[in-house]
Parts: C-alpha cells; sequence; structure tokens
C-alpha cells in the first residue's frame, strides 16, 4: 500500500478532529471521564498520534502525560502510585505517551526491572484497571506497530534532523539491538492484560499518517453518541468603532523586527 499523501492525510484528519472537538463538548456536558494509553517500540508514533488527537481540544480538559525516569522517592513507592495523579477528572480526558506498561517493556527489556516485579505486574495490572473502568473510566489502550526497517529509518532521521535530534537518546541506540525481545515482551504483556474490560488494540503505523487516521477513527467508534448541538452564543455588533491598542510603560516590539 502507497504512503498516504500529505493533502489527502489533512483532509480526512480535519474531519476526524472536527468529531474529537464535538467528543470534547460531550464529555464537559457528559462529566465522563477518558483515559487513552499509547504504547509501542522507539519511533513507532505515539508523540504524533497524541498531537493529532489533542490538537484543537483545551489543554485545560486534555492533559499530556509523559512522564520522565522516576525520582528516588517515586521508586519506592507502589509501582501504580504516580500514574494514579494524572487521571481525568470528571470531563476530562488524559492522554498518556507511555504508561504503567513501561514495566512489560522498556524496564523489562532493557533491565530496570527484576523478572519478580515483572511478574507482579502482570498480575496486577488487570486488577488496577477493573478498579478504574468499574469507577466509569473509559479506558482504551493502543500498541502502535512498526517493521524493524520503519525504525531504522526514523532512528536515521532523528539523528540526521536537528529539530529531533532531542528524540534519540542513548537508550533507544540500545534498544535496537533487542527489537526481538521487545517482539516477545509485547506477546506476554498481552496475554496477560489483554481483558473484556480492558481490552488492547494493535494498530499498524508503519504508516504514520493512516495510522493516526485509524487510531483517531476506532477511538471515536468507541465511545458513546456524543453528539451534541453546538451552543448558541449571541455575537452582537460593537456599539461604536473598534478601539486600537494604546501603550504607555512599554510599546511591543514591531513585527518582522531582527533581533
Amino acid at each position: 500500500m502507497s504512503k498516504l499523501k500529505r493533502k489527502d492525510y489533512e483532509a480526512q484528519l480535519e474531519t476526524l478532529q472536527l468529531e474529537l472537538v464535538a467528543m470534547a463538548r460531550w464529555l464537559q456536558h457528559s462529566g465522563r471521564r477518558v483515559v487513552v494509553l499509547l504504547e509501542g517500540r522507539d519511533t513507532a508514533g505515539k508523540g504524533g498520534a497524541i498531537g493529532a488527537i489533542s490538537d484543537h481540544l483545551n489543554p485545560r480538559q486534555c492533559h499530556i502525560v509523559a512522564l520522565p525516569k522516576p525520582s528516588e522517592r517515586e521508586s519506592g513507592q507502589w509501582y501504580f502510585q504516580r500514574y494514579v495523579s494524572h487521571l481525568p477528572g470528571a470531563g476530562e480526558i488524559s492522554l498518556f505517551d507511555r504508561s504503567w506498561y513501561n514495566r512489560a517493556g522498556v524496564e523489562q527489556v532493557m533491565g530496570f526491572a527484576k523478572p519478580a516485579q515483572v511478574k507482579a505486574f502482570l498480575q496486577q495490572a488487570p486488577v488496577f484497571e477493573k478498579l478504574l473502568t468499574d469507577d466509569g473510566i473509559l479506558l482504551f489502550k493502543y500498541w502502535l506497530c512498526c517493521d524493524q526497517e520503519q525504525q531504522e529509518e526514523r532512528f536515521a532521521e532523528r539523528l540526521e534532523d536537528p529539530l529531533k535530534r532531542w528524540k534519540l537518546s542513548p537508550i533507544d541506540l540500545q534498544a535496537r539491538r533487542h527489537y526481538d525481545d521487545y517482539t516477545r515482551a509485547r506477546e506476554a504483556m498481552l496475554k496477560a492484560t489483554h481483558s473484556q474490560h480492558a481490552p488492547w488494540t494493535l494498530v499498524d503505523f508503519n504508516d504514520q499518517r493512516q495510522g493516526r487516521l485509524t487510531l483517531i477513527r476506532d477511538l471515536l467508534s468507541r465511545l458513546p453518541d456524543t453528539h451534541l448541538p453546538d451552543s448558541e452564543l449571541e455575537f452582537a455588533p460593537l456599539k461604536g468603532k473598534p478601539s486600537k491598542e494604546k501603550y504607555g510603560v512599554l510599546k511591543p516590539i514591531r513585527a518582522g523586527k531582527k533581533g
């Protein structure tokens, strides 16, 4: 299948983003809570998918969660504890760029977690997620799939592009040697945590544009009917001429002025 052209992608994405805006309005009206987990290999496209979802949503309502390495204190806490504070309140959506499934993925493969910790996590995660869904949270778990050839191309692009260089870390480079190990870890994770109350959905992200569209369509299809009529706002004309900005203490930098 040929890759989707930018013009076609943007046209389809705009339609879906209108539906996402309607979803956000429905969340505010209903008070429901949505959690979306995006997992996958390095370079799979998690950040781009989250950007496509959140681009036109209110950042006070739509929260992007991309946690750094746990602190020393966090390392001594109940494993799920630091994620709980990032769960949404009424009318909100939280998008996790990696999540508590770090333990079943990168922590296991790279040796940051002991086998006993991974085993305990795989037993506890379905229980933890049952508590979330029983409390009314709408939980969606996505794994973004990409072949190693695509991953290598994206690593090389990051290395060469100074605007993307920050995305490449020593851990990423080490992970290149563990492609098959990540596959085995993923399959064990799916076997243990793919449940009726919190199922996994795998999305092909070899073409990231197609992947984003597919993921968003799937997310919207799993939500209840989110259609609400637009609220009516009165936009009356001004009573006089529009005012111009006035300045006293400071004046603005002139547009186009070079530093």
